[in-house]
């Protein structure tokens, strides 16, 4: 069921488009709910549909096709690393396994204690500034040397100890 809330912020989203392409407004319910929720599960999907007169399929398409909205539960930080070719070239899939060694999870997978989640992603639009990864889908971190994910992990690991 869908709060009266999260249906009001969703009328804002479909007020944007022509009465008869409400469903242009999908990525953007479909961040309404992960951001109330912290991911969106299947039912939010058919909920969504419902809501958008579009078919669930199509809502999982857009789901599925975007590493943005996140299927599961997350660590509180998610951690995208690009490992398309370039960054590939430049050390991304290096920096990767440094995480996955550092945290103690193998790619897609979350820490024991709940604070990190290690993802690759595609491009990331940065290639000069490989390697390169997104945290929370928000902040750009460039030139992850070994040294600087160190410190991003120490840094982020002391802001949840205050």
């Amino acid at each position: 069921m869908i709060s009266e809330v999260t249906k009001a912020r969703f009328d804002k989203e479909v007020a944007k488009y022509p009465a008869d392409q409400r469903q242009s407004a999908v990525m953007a319910c479909l961040a309404i709910v992960q951001e109330e929720q912290g991911y969106v599960s299947a039912e939010s999907e058919k909920l969504v549909a419902g809501y958008l007169g579009m078919a669930p399929i199509a809502v999982h398409e857009v789901t599925t096709f975007y590493n943005m909205y996140n299927q599961k539960p997350q660590g509180k930080y998610k951690l995208n690393v690009c490992t398309n070719l370039p960054c590939q070239l430049r050390d991304g899939t290096k920096a990767l396994a440094y995480l996955e060694q550092k945290l103690g999870v193998t790619m897609g997978g979350t820490t024991a204690d709940g604070l990190f989640t290690l993802q690759q992603s595609e491009c990331l639009g940065a290639c000069a500034d490989s390697p390169v990864m997104l945290v929370n889908d928000l902040h750009m971190c460039s030139f992850m040397s070994n040294d600087k994910l160190d410190q991003l992990i120490a840094g982020l690991q002391s802001a949840e100890a205050k």
